[in-house]
């Protein structure tokens, strides 16, 4: 059953750049749903202003992005920027997926992902429930409000 908290939280969910790959995408979708968030799916292929736009539009409160192709890194340089600078410097940012392409390890790639201004970063392969219960568990400490 949906909690208070995530009952009124909208989230904004993608893949980002040329990234085409929604499967990962779209069951997080789903998953995000069923917790009971408001989700704007904008599906695949986009680019950092139509993330800044709708969640601009919709009062979003996250973003999740969406990444498998390896060009993370490319493709979200300067998206904390492009948030703060549209007024949403607020907004809870979150990736996941297979982000680069070269051999970083998993914490030098976490590491770069939040010099880049993401809150959550997640590796390939994470199942729903762990941004979900992160979603829940950030958004009410923003608020102040018990995710209970």
């Amino acid at each position: 059953m949906p909690t208070e908290t995530a009952e009124k939280k909208t989230i904004v969910l993608g893949t980002i750049g040329c990234d085409a790959h929604i499967v990962g995408a779209t069951i997080l979708a789903h998953a995000l749903r069923e917790a009971g968030f408001n989700v704007i799916h904008l599906g695949a292929i986009v680019s950092q202003e139509e993330f800044v736009n709708a969640a601009k539009e919709t009062a979003a409160d996250a973003i999740c992005v969406s990444s498998v192709y390896g060009m993370g890194l490319l493709d979200c340089e300067g998206f904390k920027e492009k948030l703060v600078e549209a007024g949403l410097g607020h907004v809870k940012l979150y990736i996941g997926g297979l982000l680069t392409a070269t051999e970083l390890t998993w914490e030098e790639t976490e590491r770069r992902f939040k010099k880049l201004g993401f809150d959550r970063v997640y590796p390939p392969g994470t199942m729903p429930d762990r941004p979900i219960a992160d979603l829940k568990k950030d958004l009410a400490a923003k608020t102040g409000r018990s995710s209970k």
